[in-house]
């Protein structure tokens, strides 16, 4: 009973985490490239990053996701250029998502302090699963209670692979953003039965927010006194996923070098049903070194209780290859969250 309990519950649970929605990121802009191809090469320089998010812990079964990603800006071309590769885990069905991606931007300066930026992103996908410890309808006799297993109970492929792209636009001053962006422009196939018969839906994701600068904190270091940032600031991000639709709204307080943040995620739908997911809280370290690295942990408010699913952790690491004391920095960079 036991596994066919879990047979159902992944059965509903997959489809929707890992097959007809994307994974949801806390920390989105610690995951830059995902969240918009756009901003490939935001910082201007060069930077390599990673992102792992252990979601409900502890549920008997995991799911994990991760993004590894390299992407440098060449000032000759006023152009970005990137490399990603992402991916999911769901235990139970061993269904696992990945995918590598290369990416473009282009910057095109409006004025002294006003920049738009346009990316692309063009990737190869697979989609691998194991059924054996699945029970499908198929293998249920409602009339007399039992179980067949002695049937497969699935006659489709268990991977599938395919081609998409992705797309976006952000638009940044000194202290304001806006970006868009719209995923799975080729609808990849995501069916293990025939092929065609179901296709990802495609993501559109909002996103924007503006900076308050508060007064600069100073550090003596027995010579001189230096500048540390202080500053405060408001974002949203909206997405629709077929079906689905949500809006996060979040606040992040910078006192370098530490960040702090809270996260709201939910709000009603369409259908007049609950959608209030979690808060989230966030912990970051922005070095001068380029090395910033940051904690988030999400708290369910839900129907799935902390107690019941753990919350879900994130960790992100990135390193941008030149400080800020370098003095190379031609544009200011994009004004957003650090995390």
């Amino acid at each position: 009973m036991r596994n066919f309990l879990l047979g159902i519950f992944s059965l509903f649970l997959t489809p929707i985490l890992s097959w007809g929605q994307d994974v949801q990121y806390s920390q989105y802009y610690a995951n830059p490239i995902y969240l918009n191809p756009a901003m490939v090469g935001s910082t201007g320089m060069s930077r390599v990053g990673f992102n792992f998010r252990n979601q409900w812990p502890a549920l008997d079964q995991t799911f994990l996701a991760y993004t590894a990603y390299f992407d440098h800006y060449e000032e000759r071309y006023n152009s970005g250029f990137s490399i990603i590769f992402q991916g999911a885990n769901e235990s139970f069905t061993e269904t696992s998502w990945n995918e590598v991606g290369l990416g473009y931007s282009y910057r095109l300066q409006l004025s002294k302090d006003h920049f738009i930026q346009a990316g692309i992103q063009a990737s190869f996908i697979t989609r691998d699963a194991y059924f054996g410890r699945v029970i499908f309808g198929s293998q249920l006799d409602i009339d007399r209670g039992s179980i067949d297993l002695s049937g497969s109970g699935f006659a489709g492929e268990s991977q599938v692979r395919d081609l998409d792209a992705h797309a976006g636009l952000v638009y940044y001053g000194k202290r304001a953003w806006l970006g868009a962006s719209l995923g799975h422009l080729l609808s990849p196939d995501i069916s293990y039965l025939l092929e065609g018969t179901s296709r990802l839906p495609k993501k559109i994701s909002l996103h924007g927010g503006y900076r308050f600068s508060l007064d600069p904190g100073y550090i003596n270091d027995y010579f001189n006194n230096t500048d540390q940032e202080r500053s405060f600031s408001v974002g949203f991000n909206y997405k629709q996923q077929g079906q689905f639709s949500q809006l996060d709204l979040g606040t992040e307080f910078f006192f370098e070098p530490l960040a702090l943040g809270l996260w709201y995620r939910g709000l009603p739908t369409k259908y007049d049903l609950p959608n209030h997911e979690s808060l989230v809280a966030m912990m970051g370290v922005s070095l001068d070194s380029g090395l910033d690295v940051g904690y988030s942990f999400d708290f369910p408010i839900s129907a799935y209780s902390l107690g019941s699913s753990g919350g879900s952790h994130e960790l992100s690491v990135r390193y941008v290859f030149s400080s800020r004391s370098s003095g190379k920095r031609r544009y200011q960079p994009l004004p957003s969250f650090r995390y």
